[in-house]
Order: structure tokens, then C-alpha cells, then sequence
């Protein structure tokens, strides 16, 4: 339909961990050479639930942003930016809210899922209930065509499509539509308004997917159309409306099983994680005190790699060699739990190491980083404002 686009973005709490690198900025490495990518730091969507502790949230933004970078992440390539430096995002977010049902915000599964465990936050906020659409506006500012997610965010990506599906059908009606239309076929030239009437009419009488995608890439590559006329004939493939916002699809990502060190979900507030950047003496010394199968009391007790958090890590980070001596030495007793620990450890500081390197020269100068970000924020507004000025239209605000 319109350009593949890629957006994603994560909440600032402070610096990532390796949990973050194998669940996402290895996924953003590779898409970044595939598509144009937007990549942003959610510095608003952090308030819905540390509104009371701001200066955390000010203080993780470039911690985390040079993690991205450190992970590979090339501002040449993608557009990184800070959510609240496009002021945009809150207004779009505005006027989605005057036309989105309440009930579509109560029903989104993290909410409540949310709500139960952060339990020693007050989420009775305005804020938080409207997370989802917030969510949703971040999205649809950019026309994103993709966004990578894992499954539990699945809903949130269905919510955003009913929400854009919902804006153009209240207000993608347009006086004289039909003639202005029809008027921008012509602008196609002969060959090329042939094939998009052909493929409409087997989309609209006979259902065929395949000629709603033709006649979609058709105007895709179409050179003579003015946005607006483009906006008309992607409508006019379906019906009667102009298509203002994009129905976005969820890339889903594979999840990641890289667990914490305790076995449980990795999270910096459980106090089980290692970050991207961990000292190496502090990163050893985490891997050392990992708690190992509560059946090897002593060194000479043979152990079940299986109920071992170690094991899950040997899984990200050894070779078939090293997993097949593992799992001998453990049930064998012939090798102790340190021995265990230390091809994890080695594997771990090989990883991390070009991520300090890439991660140095902004460590060593702000600066670089501040305007790095500065242009990927100019670059973010720059698509933001061309959205916002035809849902202004759209809605009628666009007078003088």
C-alpha cells in the first residue's frame, strides 16, 4: 500500500540488557538493511507507570539509546528518535481518542495483566487506560506498514488496524470522492489505469486478494499521483473512502528463551539480569554466583542440566561440542558447577566486547550522540507532520 514501513520502540527505564538485545535489537540489526526503519525511545509511554520518578526516565533515554547503537543499530540507516521530541504523537493521540469506544481500551489483555503485577503502583491514571491507543498513535504517525512484536503484543497491533479502520471510515468520506477518483485514474496513463480498473474490478466483484495487492503495488510505484490522489485510489480499490491511515501488520519476532539468571523472566527489577555493557569482572562474577541444580549439594553429586538455569544460557551461547560435555559432565559428576560456568562466561565477554567498542566514542563525547538523535528526531517529525496535516484535513481542522 503505502512504502513497507518498519516502527518499534522501547520504554527508557535505564540501561538494556542482553534479554533486550536477543529479544529485539538483534531483530532491528537485521530489518534496518531490509526496510526504512523508526526506531524510538518511549520516553511518554514510561510516565503511564514511573509518572512519580521522572528523572529516571530522563536519565535512562541516553543510557539505552547507546545501547542501541552499541547493538548495531546505524542512524544511517534507521531513524531513531525520542518519542516526546515529536510533539505530533500527542496530537494525533488527541484526536484518535475523540472517535476510540472505551471499551476497545479496557478489553487490550495487558491492561489488566499489567495492572495485577505492578501492584505497588497507583495505574488508576487516564495515562495508563490510555497506553494502548497512545500506542497506537505512534504507529499510525508514521504509516508504518510493519511492526515487530512478540505474541503477547499481538492485541495491541489488532487494535491499532481498528483504530485506522475505524478514522477512515468516519472520516475518509470526502465530497465528490467518486469523480476526484476517477479523475486521478486518468493521471495513471492509459496502460497503468487499464491494469488498477482491472484489478479493482476482480478485487470488488470476485474477492481476489492477488489483484488488491497488484493494483496496490501498481500505485506504489506510481510517479504522477500527488499524495492526495494516491490516498483516493487505495480507498477506491475497497469502496468509498480515502485511505488517511494504514492498517499496520505484526511482524512476529521469535521470542527469546534467554531467561534470567535465576531462571525466571530477565528483568533489571528482579535483580536477575546482565546487561549489554556489564563490566567484565562484575558479568563473571554474576555467571559465578548462578544458581545451579538444587540436587548437586556437593561437587561429587551428579547434577540434571535440564532443572539448571545455566543450561538455558549454555543454549544461547555454546557450541554442540561444549552442550554435549555439559551434559555428560553434569549427570556424570565429572565436572563441578564453576567448570560448568565458564565457557558461559568467555562466550559472553566475546559478545559483549564490540558493543563497548561501538558503545565508547559516545561515552566519551555526549555531544555525538545528542546530535544524532536531534537529526533522527528532525527526520521523524518531517513524516509526523505530513500525516497530522491530512488527518487535520480530514477532520476539518485545517482552516485558517
Amino acid at each position: 500500500m503505502y512504502e513497507d514501513r518498519v516502527l518499534s520502540g522501547m520504554r527508557p527505564t535505564g540501561s538494556c540488557h542482553i534479554g533486550h538485545y536477543h529479544g529485539a535489537l538483534k531483530n532491528w540489526v537485521r530489518l534496518q538493511d531490509e526496510h526504512p526503519c523508526f526506531f524510538f525511545a518511549a520516553d511518554w509511554h514510561a510516565l503511564t507507570t514511573h509518572y512519580e520518578s521522572p528523572e529516571v526516565v530522563g536519565e535512562s533515554v541516553w543510557d539505552m539509546l547507546i545501547d542501541w547503537f552499541a547493538a548495531g543499530i546505524d542512524p544511517a540507516k534507521a531513524t531513531v528518535f525520542v518519542q516526546s521530541r515529536v510533539p505530533e504523537h500527542a496530537e494525533l493521540f488527541l484526536l484518535l481518542a475523540m472517535s476510540t469506544p472505551l471499551g476497545w481500551l479496557e478489553r487490550v489483555p495487558t491492561y489488566k495483566d499489567q495492572i495485577e503485577k505492578l501492584k505497588d503502583r497507583d495505574l488508576s491514571t487516564f495515562g495508563f487506560l490510555g497506553y494502548p491507543l497512545m500506542q497506537a498513535a505512534d504507529i499510525l504517525i508514521y504509516r508504518a506498514t510493519q511492526v515487530p512484536v512478540g505474541e503477547d503484543q499481538v492485541p495491541h497491533i489488532e487494535m491499532t488496524r481498528e483504530v485506522a479502520r475505524r478514522f477512515n471510515n468516519l472520516f475518509g468520506r470526502e465530497p465528490g470522492f467518486e469523480e476526484k477518483a476517477q479523475s486521478a485514474v486518468k493521471k495513471l496513463g492509459a496502460r497503468r489505469a487499464k491494469l488498477y480498473l482491472e484489478a479493482r474490478a476482480r478485487y470488488q466483484e470476485h474477492g481476489d486478494e492477488g489483484a488488491l495487492e497488484q493494483a496496490r503495488a501498481l500505485l506504489a510505484e506510481s510517479q504522477s499521483l500527488s499524495h492526495g490522489d494516491r490516498e483516493r485510489l487505495f480507498g477506491y480499490l475497497e469502496g468509498a473512502r480515502r485511505v488517511i491511515l494504514v492498517e499496520p501488520e505484526a511482524a512476529l519476532t521469535a521470542s527469546s528463551r534467554l531467561t534470567g539468571l535465576d531462571g525466571q523472566k530477565m528483568s533489571k527489577s528482579y535483580g536477575n539480569a546482565v546487561l549489554m555493557r556489564e563490566e567484565p569482572k562484575t558479568l563473571g562474577e554474576k555467571i559465578r554466583r548462578m544458581p545451579t541444580d538444587p540436587a548437586r549439594v556437593r561437587r561429587t553429586d551428579r547434577g540434571d542440566p535440564d532443572r539448571c538455569p545455566v543450561w538455558n544460557f549454555h543454549m544461547h551461547y555454546s557450541d554442540d561440542a561444549t552442550r554435549q560435555w555439559v551434559q555428560q559432565g553434569c549427570r556424570s559428576a565429572g565436572i563441578g558447577c564453576l567448570e560448568c560456568k565458564q565457557p558461559v562466561i568467555d562466550a559472553m565477554l566475546r559478545e559483549q566486547e564490540p558493543w563497548r567498542q561501538r558503545a565508547q566514542p559516545y561515552l566519551d563525547d555526549p555531544s555525538l550522540l545528542r546530535s544524532i538523535v536531534a537529526d533522527g528526531c528532525d527526520r521523524a517529525r518531517r513524516v509526523a507532520q505530513e500525516t497530522m496535516r491530512d488527518v487535520r484535513e480530514a477532520m476539518g481542522l485545517a482552516f485558517t
